[in-house]
């Protein structure tokens, strides 16, 4: 069942091998007993790749929960001998786990040697039961799931930049309206971000609904575009401080920094919890809370966005 698993999630009979340092006529061979036994076609095979026919995502979505409870089962073993130790699987968006998670992996890992983790970078939507991740760090517009726990992690405060060319190019905005006019970069995976609210003077809202020619589904490229003169975007000021000291972005409209956004890490209820989960989410609360780091070295410029 593990490496019938294994070759699901890694997409084919070498890359499992590998995984599991075995060989690809091992794990063939090995599925081939396991079809024999249940009667049943697990993969559609070509020489190229592998397919998992509809009656093997079945047998995988059940194999992964047993596989799942070994796991718990075993962690409640050790939990007693004060090991963390095990397979962590990890969901995060792609930005914040590049510029601020991975980062500090490596003293995490040192901390936990023990500890495998299996790190995928998404912006999509993930149900963390289905697809047998352990926790995922998420932004509050990309969690759905009441039966999830979340921790807070940290505010997700956004800025509205531009590089120095494209204000010289298109002039700079005085008032939220003037945004109608210009080329703003959004979001397309999540369509609540490019509803720029602007909070008003006695307690009041407005939503300007912003719009370019240039849609991303990361953050990260905005980011880039915006280096390099395409329009303006709202981002995270963890992620575009740095270019702000050097020069390199421009903050407009300072007084109207949004903070209605928060990154939380999230993870299954249930009556136990892995020593290996609690580890990380006790790890991440370390490092990002009561006040996150990029606030710790940027406190001009949070001090700025809060009284301008």
């Amino acid at each position: 069942m593990m490496i019938f698993i294994r070759c699901v999630e890694d997409g084919s009979f070498s890359a499992a091998a590998r995984s599991l340092a075995m060989t690809p006529s091992a794990i063939s061979k090995q599925i081939r007993r396991l079809e024999d036994r249940l009667g049943a076609r697990l993969f559609n095979r070509t020489t190229r790749q592998i397919n998992v026919t509809e009656v093997g995502r079945n047998f995988y979505e059940r194999c992964s929960r047993i596989m799942a409870d070994i796991e718990a089962a075993e962690e409640s073993v050790s939990s007693l001998q004060d090991r963390v130790h095990g397979m962590l699987r990890v969901c995060a968006t792609v930005a914040f786990a590049r510029g601020e998670v991975l980062p500090r992996i490596q003293e995490f890992l040192g901390r936990y040697p023990e500890i495998r983790l299996e790190l995928e970078l998404t912006d999509r939507a993930v149900d963390l039961v289905d697809e047998g991740v352990d926790c995922a760090i998420m932004l509050q517009e990309q969690v759905d799931d009441p039966s999830l726990v979340a921790r807070k992690l940290a505010v997700n405060r956004r800025i509205i930049v531009a590089a120095p060319s494209y204000l010289e190019r298109q002039g700079e905005p005085k008032t939220p309206e003037d945004l109608l006019n210009h080329n703003c970069l959004v979001m397309y995976n999540v369509s609540r971000f490019n509803d720029w609210e602007f909070k008003l003077s006695g307690g009041d809202s407005r939503v300007i609904q912003v719009n370019g020619n240039l849609r991303s589904n990361t953050a990260g490229a905005l980011y880039d575009a915006c280096l390099g003169g395409v329009g303006l975007a709202r981002l995270p000021t963890w992620l575009v401080a740095p270019a702000i000291r050097d020069g390199r972005l421009v903050q407009v409209l300072p007084e109207y920094a949004h903070e209605g956004s928060a990154y939380y890490v999230l993870f299954p209820q249930g009556r136990f919890l892995s020593r290996k989960v609690r580890a990380f989410v006790d790890f991440l609360v370390e490092k990002f809370t009561p006040v996150p780091p990029w606030e710790r070295d940027d406190r001009e410029l949070v001090r700025r966005t809060h009284t301008a």
